[in-house]
């Protein structure tokens, strides 16, 4: 898969994506991250890519012109997606979605924008990341480049390069060969709109504090009951609105749940 990321700040995201999960993926050709630096496609000697806003008002803006340039010199995969706060917020769904080459729901064709915007790139199953700046992008960008806007979460970061490599770990997990134990991608949390079940390690004591005796048993059949019923109630507990957004929990869910309450109240806890 190859992503592209254009930002002002290239050093910092090939530092990240130099190193661990990324960095591996990337060694062993799972990967093809291009990194293109926004500023190469400046025309002033102090290598600007950002002015005051028409209409007056605080910081500064993001210009256009730069943009379209080193769209049109490296011709990104597409989708190009912006990271902001007006796209669809980043899930496990759209990480699947990106991590398979579709477009995810929300985001505009590809080539939508205009002449900038009609190249599909030269990747197959990628997509590229623009990284916002200071008060924004000039609205040109998303109404002719663009093909979409990814958010992270509501809440406001110095730019997107963040954004961006939260985007490009969690798509980069979910490369077939990427992980080193393929099965905890199947298991982890939101897979299934649950979080996952919790975990545990050696010793199994620690100063009183003793693993659930039904992981110790061999018996898996027993653990994998205790691990559904587990993620279910941690869900309940901690992300209700996951449970909602499945439309509630199906009669077996909540009959599991019950069972292992009552074992709980004979005293015969797994």
């Amino acid at each position: 898969m190859r992503i592209d990321v254009i930002t002002i700040f290239p050093d910092l995201v090939e530092h990240y994506a130099s190193a661990a999960l990324i960095g591996r993926a990337r060694s062993a050709g799972l990967l093809d991250l291009q990194v293109h630096d926004l500023r190469s496609a400046a025309t002033d000697a102090r290598r600007s890519v950002d002015d005051a806003p028409f209409g007056g008002g605080p910081g500064m803006v993001l210009r256009a012109a730069p943009i379209v340039a080193i769209v049109e010199a490296v011709d990104p995969c597409r989708p190009l997606y912006l990271l902001g706060p007006g796209g669809r917020r980043l899930d496990q769904s759209m990480v699947r979605a990106l991590a398979r080459g579709q477009a995810p729901m929300g985001a505009r064709a590809q080539g939508s924008g205009s002449e900038p915007g009609s190249r599909s790139g030269s990747g197959s199953g990628g997509f590229s990341l623009l990284c916002g700046r200071y008060e924004g992008v000039d609205q040109r960008v998303l109404d002719h480049v663009v093909d979409g806007e990814i958010s992270v979460g509501d809440y406001v970061l110095a730019g997107g390069e963040l954004a961006a490599l939260v985007v490009v770990e969690a798509v980069t997990r979910l490369l077939p060969g990427a992980m080193g134990n393929e099965g905890s991608v199947d298991e982890e949390s939101f897979t299934h709109g649950l979080l996952e079940y919790p975990q545990y390690t050696r010793p199994a004591e620690l100063r009183g504090w003793r693993v659930p005796p039904v992981l110790l048993s061999g018996d898996h059949a027993r653990v994998a009951r205790w691990r559904r019923a587990m993620a279910l109630r941690r869900t309940l507990e901690h992300r209700p609105d996951l449970i909602a957004a499945r439309g509630g929990l199906a009669p077996d869910e909540a009959a599991l749940l019950e069972e292992l309450d009552d074992e709980v109240d004979r005293g015969d806890s797994p």
